[in-house]
């Protein structure tokens, strides 16, 4: 067996697990910027390419490189920690697996697909005394740090209300829920969940713990009695209103451009290929003959336990990709706008003086508005000293709760009690 642990003068040892978009381009390059915090020595991935790349950007050695995270775990613990970055509906048994070995873990949100699972990995993580953090990077960006900093100060005085909106860009929508991975509810989790954990995250540390909930929306647009006359399965079949749809594919992959969301297409980016994957795999279908079920549009109505109501509204025809959000206090309003490091920014308006201050976080230079270092760093330093942790399982879980209460409200058309709700959830995950 490798033992190859670290003290707190060497760097943390870590294995990835699904070395995929996530784990190689967002969490990958911090170990390869800080050598001296982390460093990867064993990656488990099917397929070929992936691992051989990340394997290569981090001089993982071949008997340290795993097609499958079995392989990898049946080595038993070969190093600090597991970084989980496999698709949503293959979080839970990796991740208890490697728990229950003993590593500490930092696993990609949502933590998974069902409320019992969700559920599990809390109790599994509770059990074996370890580290389990959850990948919601936007509590690690300047800009929803300064939200936080300001909210918890008493500067707006008392909330009374609160708006926050996920704003997914047109394209967005498309490439993910329509087109790709998540696009179905049954293989992978409820759009409220996959898209706006992080939302549900942020409104739960600046406010609280919810009391009730209920919910609004649905696929309106993207369904095949909406196709244009004539509109083939395939966008590259000669579609008759190629000038006129915002979603046809050549456009939006077949460009200069070649970085996400055009890698996912094809591990190969060259143009004869993302042609290829055009004609052959699912980023080239119309999006009006696709196989998708998540909504398109979403309404989640909170009421908190300090009485503070809320609105989160989640959409995917926005012109920008930003999430945009408005806190009304007793003493000030607050609007911002995060758009990623793009035009970023919190405005106070005070209602004594009436004067207007306007704050500008910088955003780090990674992925998320810095979100995906911050995340990493926080990581490092909460398996040192757990004490340093910004959040803990049992926290992000309450994310992950609200996603399914409202997921279901909006199906049953009730309004959720939350406390009944955490109860039921805890028998379902001892019961799994």
């Amino acid at each position: 067996m490798i033992q190859h642990f670290s003290s707190k003068s060497q760097p943390l040892t870590a294995v990835l697990i699904g070395a995929g978009s996530r784990g190689y381009a967002a969490y990958g390059p911090y170990a390869l910027t800080h050598p001296d915090e982390i460093r990867f020595i064993a990656v488990a991935e099917p397929h070929d390419a992936r691992r051989e790349r990340f394997a290569q950007a981090h001089a993982i050695p071949p008997q340290r490189q795993f097609r499958t995270w079995e392989d990898l775990l049946a080595r038993g613990k070969i190093a600090d920690a597991a970084l989980i970055c496999t698709l949503d509906r293959l979080h839970v048994e990796p991740c208890i697996t490697a728990l229950e070995a003993g590593y500490d873990v930092l696993l990609e949100k949502p933590m998974a697909t069902t409320l019992s699972d969700c559920v599990r990995l809390v109790q599994a993580a509770e059990r074996a005394g370890r580290l389990l953090q959850i990948c919601h990077v936007l509590r690690y960006t300047a800009f929803f740090s300064k939200l936080h900093e300001i909210v918890t100060s008493g500067r707006l005085g008392d909330i009374i209300t609160v708006e926050q909106r996920e704003n997914v860009i047109y394209w967005h929508m498309a490439h993910s829920f329509v087109r790709g991975n998540w696009r179905d509810s049954e293989t992978e989790s409820p759009m409220i969940l996959a898209k706006c954990c992080h939302d549900l995250d942020i409104m739960h540390w600046n406010l609280g713990p919810s009391q009730r909930l209920n919910s609004f929306g649905s696929l309106l647009h993207f369904r095949a009695e909406n196709a244009p006359p004539g509109a083939p399965e395939r966008c590259i079949d000669g579609c008759p209103v190629a000038d006129d749809c915002p979603w046809y594919a050549p456009r939006i992959y077949l460009g200069e451009h070649t970085g996400w969301p055009v890698s996912v297409i094809s591990e190969d980016t060259s143009l004869d290929a993302r042609r290829r994957a055009l004609e052959t795999g699912p980023y080239g279908r119309c999006v009006y003959h696709c196989d998708n079920d998540v909504v398109d549009h979403q309404i989640v109505n909170i009421e908190f336990e300090s009485g503070v109501s809320a609105a989160l509204v989640m959409h995917g025809h926005s012109h920008e990709e930003a999430r945009t959000l408005r806190y009304d206090g007793t003493r000030a309003t607050l609007c911002g706008k995060f758009a990623y490091g793009r035009d970023d920014f919190i405005e106070i308006h005070d209602h004594l003086s009436d004067r207007v201050e306007r704050i500008t976080p910088s955003a780090g230079d990674s992925g998320h508005g810095g979100g995906d270092e911050g995340i990493m760093s926080a990581f490092v330093r909460a398996a040192r000293d757990p004490e340093q942790s910004l959040t803990t399982a049992r926290e992000s879980l309450e994310s992950h709760l609200m996603a399914f209460a409202a997921e279901q409200a909006r199906v049953e058309g009730t309004v959720v009690d939350m406390a009944t709700y955490r109860q039921r959830a805890e028998t379902l995950g001892r019961g799994s």
